[in-house]
């Protein structure tokens, strides 16, 4: 375990230095999370000016949900798209504009929207579920929830670098994480801590202005804070991909990208050599 997690922090460095090569991966997730906002706003501001929908009945307010769990899945599988696609490029010795990426995404319009709406329907039945589960229950959709996202680790980059339907790129992702949930999980989930991490430090420095007694320096440090969650999340976002793409292309060619390791990689996880002759 210990080794794995020392791997995947070595492979955490590797994607930061393509990241700080290559700055402009940074403008997914910030476009990602300016629509974000604004598809928030449109489904928010409506609800402000009517009330709600309590009156209309459950019906109405499930439909009305559901559209937002499409529209902000589709939001984030998009952009995550983009992302991948410039990010396979450049692992690639190629080089693939801001402008081309989100084209490359366009033209997966059809998969982006299947997969969003896939992704919103279990999405909603889990909040749904959660709102009546007791705590046994909850425990039993927190581990299924994790079974779903491992499963659908690498939907989006078999989708947009195969161009795969829906359901094909579910069945490749099931089979390709077969290979790699060890490195995925711990990948991930060390990436993950190193930046919850540095939140926390940030968040305990804030609190600690508190006893400077000043509400100024301590809104100036919580304005700070605040801009240094939204950093952390661009940057763990463009990570992320960068970190993703590759697994997914050792997993899937055998041949380990040329910005990282090779050796790295390959004692991350071993495909199986009759996966790898049908690759190759």
């Amino acid at each position: 375990m210990f080794e794995s997690i020392g791997r995947s922090l070595a492979l955490m460095k590797t994607s930061w230095d393509i990241l700080m090569a290559d700055k402009r991966l940074l403008a997914f997730p910030v476009l990602s999370g300016i629509v974000t906002i604004l598809v928030v706003l449109t489904f928010i501001i409506p609800l402000l000016l009517t009330g709600g929908f309590a009156s209309s009945g459950n019906l109405i307010s499930l439909v009305f949900l559901f559209l937002f769990y499409v529209a902000s899945y589709f939001v984030v599988i998009f952009f995550n798209t983009a992302l991948i696609s410039c990010v396979n490029a450049r692992l690639n010795g190629k080089s693939m504009t801001v402008g081309e990426g989100l084209s490359n995404a366009a033209n997966h319009l059809p998969s982006i929207i299947g997969w969003s709406i896939i992704a919103a329907t279990v999405g909603l039945i889990s909040n749904l579920l959660e709102e009546r589960a007791g705590f046994i229950g909850d425990i039993v959709l927190a581990v299924i929830g994790g079974a779903w996202s491992l499963v659908t680790y690498f939907v989006v980059p078999v989708l947009v670098l195969e161009d795969k339907g829906v359901i094909d790129s579910l069945k490749e992702s099931v089979n390709l994480i077969k290979k790699t949930w060890g490195e995925s999980i711990v990948g991930s989930a060390s990436m993950a801590i190193v930046f919850v991490i540095i939140g926390v430090i940030a968040a305990i420095c804030v609190f600690a202005t508190l006893m400077l007694g000043s509400s100024t320096v301590f809104m100036a440090a919580l304005a700070l804070f605040l801009l240094l969650v939204v950093v952390l999340a661009v940057v763990y976002s463009a990570m992320q991909g960068i970190f993703v793409t590759a697994l997914y292309t050792y997993a899937k060619t055998g041949t380990v990208p040329t910005a990282f390791n090779p050796g790295l990689i390959k004692n991350a996880f071993q495909p199986k050599q009759g996966n790898l002759k049908e690759n190759i």
